[in-house]
């Protein structure tokens, strides 16, 4: 197993930025290229904002998410690749404690999850796949802080995620300040849209 144990975090204040930011609006300033396809929240609610703490592992084994979770700390996103295979869970309530236990921000999976009652009644956040009860080996191979291929798309240790009800999105961090100022200036301008609406003054110019 290759493992590198830590990666260089965002400051504070900029994950702290992206706490209020739509994966959508993200997504529209990324060229509407960038986002995993074919993940989706297990969780009951809440958004989720982190650093990338990257697993990649041979489907349907979880040797190296446990090792994983040793050595994630706050703030951590876990976002496994896992190959998209759905035919064994990778992740389940104990893996889901001890995370955050860990203090872990979520988990994001190309793969699958079981115990989903233990997800569903929970805001602590998960993407994944699918959901199904057959349990995984815990073989090996796997790697730990490598760049990953999660639903497509590309996710380096220390890149920015960020998940909410439409999906999961991830950026590096040497494009998180001039992202989130136009994504601020987006909101800006759809809420200005929005209003125009609701006061009967909208002129049907959006998206021209």
């Amino acid at each position: 197993m290759t493992a590198l144990a830590s990666v260089t975090k965002p400051p504070s204040a900029l994950i702290e930025a992206f706490k209020d930011a739509p994966t959508s609006v993200i997504s529209d300033n990324l060229d509407r290229l960038a986002g995993a396809v074919g993940l989706r929240p297990f969780h009951r609610s809440g958004r989720m904002v982190g650093t990338a703490f990257t697993v990649r592992t041979r489907p349907g084994d979880n040797l190296a998410i446990h090792k994983a979770l040793e050595l994630v700390g706050p703030g951590d996103v876990i976002v496994v690749d896992g190959g998209g295979d759905e035919t064994r869970a990778l992740v389940g309530e104990i893996m889901k404690s001890i995370a955050e236990q860990r203090g872990a921000a979520g988990y994001v999976i190309d793969g699958a999850i079981r115990d989903v009652a233990a997800f569903s009644g929970s805001d602590f956040p998960c993407f994944a796949r699918a959901v199904i009860h057959r349990g995984p080996y815990k073989s090996g191979p796997g790697s730990i802080n490598v760049p990953v291929s999660i639903g497509g798309s590309v996710i380096a240790p220390g890149d920015i995620v960020v998940g909410d009800e439409d999906g999961v999105v991830s950026f590096p961090l040497a494009i998180a300040d001039s992202l989130i100022e136009a994504v601020r200036a987006q909101i800006s301008r759809e809420g200005e849209t929005v209003k125009a609406i609701r006061e009967g003054q909208y002129e049907g110019s959006y998206g021209r």
